[in-house]
């Protein structure tokens, strides 16, 4: 057999190994991702408290209107109480820095990838025109493997179509997924690699587009990784009326910013108000 021949193959052979092996990886994290949805199954149920109405009603003046778009962390799955969902969370401490009353609509959808944006925003009154809008997403879109250029498309669209109204916006990035300890090694590292991927390329966007951006992963990730029994609700996946809390304290300076109010977040030693 001459070299050539023998060179191809071997190389061949290299290219059907490598093959075998990427093969057996995926269906491996395949199978851990089923564990892992075994393992937290639905204990929530699919329905965040309903929490849209008017909040610190008692303070005078127009209400300023806030608005929630995503996944089932913007839709508050997981707090028991409405008070304690993410948007009244973040309501609630709006209306006590601006002594002011905050309208509340949630469109977020628990179990919403980036691609239902659109459909969310489609969802409102045509004359709805909130004063700022939140948007938070990115989890559903790593377990399923969406391709990240297309999950950053989506939110994209979604900015854009909110800037055109002129309505102010702030983006929470995806959170570190490798908080989740539901989720088996290696596919937590795995789930971890790719959520601040996607982040990082949201963050960006968002940036370029005009908004404002809270890094979910930096602000609260290490409280989640340090107290998973206390920041997480019973599904130990999504968070709880604490995690929501101390959720809710991180937006709280971006959105200020995002209304004008404040040109810079505090610094991270001073203290915010109870949300």
């Amino acid at each position: 057999m001459s070299r050539t021949r023998t060179a191809m193959v071997a190389a061949a052979s290299t290219v059907a190994a490598v093959g075998v092996v990427l093969v057996a990886a995926r269906e491996f994290l395949k199978n851990q991702a089923a564990l892992a949805r075994r393992r937290i199954g639905k204990p929530l149920g699919e329905a965040a408290p309903d929490a849209d109405r008017v909040w610190r009603s008692a303070y005078e003046g127009k209400p300023l209107r806030l608005l929630i778009l995503g996944d089932s962390t913007a839709a508050g799955l997981g707090a028991e109480r409405r008070k304690d969902v993410l948007g009244a969370r973040i309501a609630r401490g709006l209306g006590r820095r601006l002594r002011r009353p905050v309208r509340l609509r949630t469109a977020a959808v628990v179990g919403s990838e980036s691609s239902a944006l659109d459909a969310q925003l489609d969802s409102l009154p045509e004359r709805y025109r909130p004063d700022v809008a939140i948007i938070v997403v990115g989890g559903n879109d790593v377990t399923h493997r969406v391709p990240r250029h297309v999950s950053v498309q989506h939110l994209e669209r979604a900015i854009e179509r909110l800037r055109d109204r002129g309505v102010p916006v702030v983006v929470g990035t995806c959170p570190d997924l490798g908080a989740l300890r539901p989720v088996p090694q290696p596919l937590r590292s795995v789930a971890s690699r790719w959520s601040r991927q996607l982040a990082a390329a949201q963050a960006e966007a968002a940036e370029r587009l005009g908004a404002q951006v809270v890094s979910l992963r930096r602000t609260v990730g290490p409280l989640f990784l340090e107290q998973p029994d206390e920041m997480f609700s019973l599904d130990r996946f999504h968070p709880s009326a604490l995690g929501y809390r101390r959720t809710a304290e991180a937006f709280l300076p971006a959105v200020l910013a995002a209304l004008g109010i404040e040109d810079t977040p505090p610094a991270p030693s001073s203290p915010l108000p109870p949300v």
